[in-house]
């Protein structure tokens, strides 16, 4: 297996029992107890998966999501006690790519790292992107080659998740996408009609290509069904 997680947690109890578990499963675990020594290892490490608690002394764990997501598209897993829709869609919209409630059984956080790792590394592009061809769409140019988006010939820094739900509506641009045959293509998991997810990524991805994020040039919401990407404006 060998991924190496960085995980980030101030309770030494629960960072104990979970590195010890994590290191058993066959993972590499690289341990943090606060938010500033998290970006010294962040910096100087490989990291595959960045798991954290929101809680933390001198960084919480919101402010390291958004300093990772500035140079890096790992997975990124919260960890909290603050189990509310709200502390949900913040984590989420601030570039994290899932979120599990304390307190957590040892399997389902191990189910979730699975998941998060087998998404990130056997991601497929969309057939008509397989060719590494680029696809332009008005002013965005789309390269699943290197995984890169550019406006108006500038790199925008998307997550994996973000790209590849670009990509996906690039594919077949004018088709309205349900949310859960977004959530299915992309997560690769069953869809059980939590539309939270998408939702928040569509928000966060909005805020990236479009100009102006309440008035979408380029993703549409087709109320009650889902999305699709129009060609034209």
């Amino acid at each position: 297996m060998n991924e190496t997680i960085l995980f980030v947690e101030d309770d030494e109890e629960i960072h104990s029992l979970v590195s010890s578990h994590l290191k058993k499963e066959g993972y590499r675990v690289i341990s943090a107890f606060d938010g500033d020594e998290a970006l010294v290892l962040f910096s100087r490490e490989r990291i595959d998966l960045l798991l954290l608690d929101l809680m933390l002394p001198s960084r919480n764990g919101i402010d390291i999501v958004q300093e990772v997501r500035k140079a890096h598209s790992m997975p990124i897993l919260i960890i909290s006690a603050k189990d509310s829709d709200v502390d949900k869609a913040l984590g989420l919209g601030f570039g994290a790519d899932d979120y599990i409630g304390k307190p957590f059984s040892l399997l389902e956080l191990t189910a979730r790292v699975h998941a998060a790792l087998r998404r990130s590394t056997q991601y497929t592009p969309p057939a008509s992107l397989q060719d590494g061809n680029k696809i332009t769409v008005l002013d965005l140019v789309i390269d699943p080659e290197n995984f890169t988006v550019e406006k108006n010939g500038k790199l925008i820094s998307l997550t994996a998740k973000e790209f590849q739900i670009l990509s996906l509506l690039a594919a077949r641009p004018n088709h309205v996408f349900t949310k859960g045959q977004l959530f299915e293509s992309v997560w690769k998991e069953s869809y059980y009609g939590d539309e939270n997810v998408i939702n928040v990524h569509i928000r966060r991805l909005r805020s990236k290509i479009e100009s102006d994020p309440s008035a979408p040039v380029y993703i549409k919401t087709i109320w009650g069904i889902g999305y699709k990407l129009e060609l034209s404006p």
